[in-house]
């Protein structure tokens, strides 16, 4: 449970990390594409960041040849996470300041735990809510004085982060595939939309270098945080997985400081709550008596864990972070757990 608990805060924080890096980053390029052009190509990029990891696991599963579950689950996920929520997002900042929106942002780590916990089964405990109300409250720290945004601006931006809390949950739920299939599907679907309405605006015009800047920035902060971010949301579930992924606003200031920037002393006393309401979530405990029914599915998972003692093919290491199909046999036990993909229960 430690090591499982362990490698998904980390997986999450580096997934903000890198995630919280594309705005700064991505600002300069802004000068040579369109809002949805830029869109689609980080997507796109994306999808090409994780060919190298598709080719070490075995081939692409196609949607169409999933799991039905699985694959509604990522149309889903495409949908709403990878077309509607961007879109949305460019239709609520065309009608308000960017700093205004960016405390209607907040509202997906909202609408997350919202959702996961009326639709989702996802429990959160009291210092879980604790750490969820620590982490919106650094939020709106970080983003005060930005101004009040426009009833219809903001309206849209909201429906934006209802998006991504479904998107968050139906992705972390995709158990039939891989995180890095799911990511691929993800871009290069949800790119190829974004980049089209994009094209169908304006005309494509910036030489290669422009071009493979947006690429290579769409492989590293969106490719790797969506691959990382699926890795912690199957492993914490999807709202402990966002109350972590919450912190990218807060890494993309950090950055901002290396461009020159500063911050005010209200912005770092919003990243010291949100360090603290992090810790308050990895030290939080849930333990009871559960039943799980067998059942096949395929993600990461190390040997040994109260979950996965089934045997390899001889040769195939047992050591480390691996990916297969893999059978669990009906049983009934009492032991620490979050939300993860063999812990989706009602309680009392």
């Amino acid at each position: 449970m430690e090591s499982q608990k362990r490698f998904g805060t980390i997986a999450a924080l580096v997934a903000a990390l890198l995630f919280g890096a594309a705005a700064p980053l991505g600002k300069p390029l802004l000068s040579f594409l369109t809002d949805l052009q830029l869109a689609g190509l980080l997507y796109l990029g994306a999808a090409l960041g994780v060919l190298v990891i598709l080719l070490r696991e075995r081939p692409v599963a196609l949607p169409w040849r999933m799991p039905k579950k699985d694959a509604l689950r990522l149309f889903g996920a495409i949908l709403f996470g990878g077309v509607l929520g961007p879109v949305l997002l460019l239709a609520g900042l065309r009608m308000a300041a960017a700093s205004s929106v960016s405390l209607w942002l907040n509202l997906e780590m909202t609408a997350t735990v919202v959702i996961g916990v009326l639709f989702f089964k996802d429990h959160l405990s009291g210092r879980g809510w604790l750490a969820a109300l620590g982490v919106l409250t650094a939020a709106v720290l970080m983003a005060w004085g930005g101004g009040v945004v426009g009833f219809k601006a903001g309206g849209l931006v909201a429906l934006a982060c209802l998006c991504w809390g479904l998107d968050n949950h139906l992705t972390a739920l995709i158990d039939g595939i891989t995180p890095a299939q799911s990511t691929f599907w993800k871009g290069l679907v949800a790119g190829s939309v974004n980049l089209g309405l994009g094209l169908a605006v304006a005309p494509l015009e910036v030489t290669p270098l422009v071009l493979t800047a947006a690429l290579a920035l769409g492989a590293v902060s969106y490719g790797l945080s969506i691959l990382l971010y699926i890795s912690a949301a199957q492993n914490l579930g999807a709202i402990r997985s966002q109350l972590i992924f919450s912190g990218a606003p807060f890494f993309g200031l950090l950055f901002s400081l290396v461009l020159g920037d500063t911050l005010s002393a209200l912005q770092w006393a919003a990243l010291a709550l949100f360090l603290v309401s992090i810790y308050l979530l990895f030290r939080e405990t849930h333990s009871h008596a559960h039943h799980h029914t067998s059942f096949t599915h395929v993600h990461t998972h190390f040997h040994p864990d109260l979950h996965h003692g089934h045997a390899h093919p001889e040769g195939d290491p047992l050591s480390g972070r691996h990916s297969h199909e893999h059978t669990h046999q009906e049983m009934e036990h009492s032991h620490p757990h979050w939300p993860d993909l063999h812990h989706r229960h009602e309680h009392g």
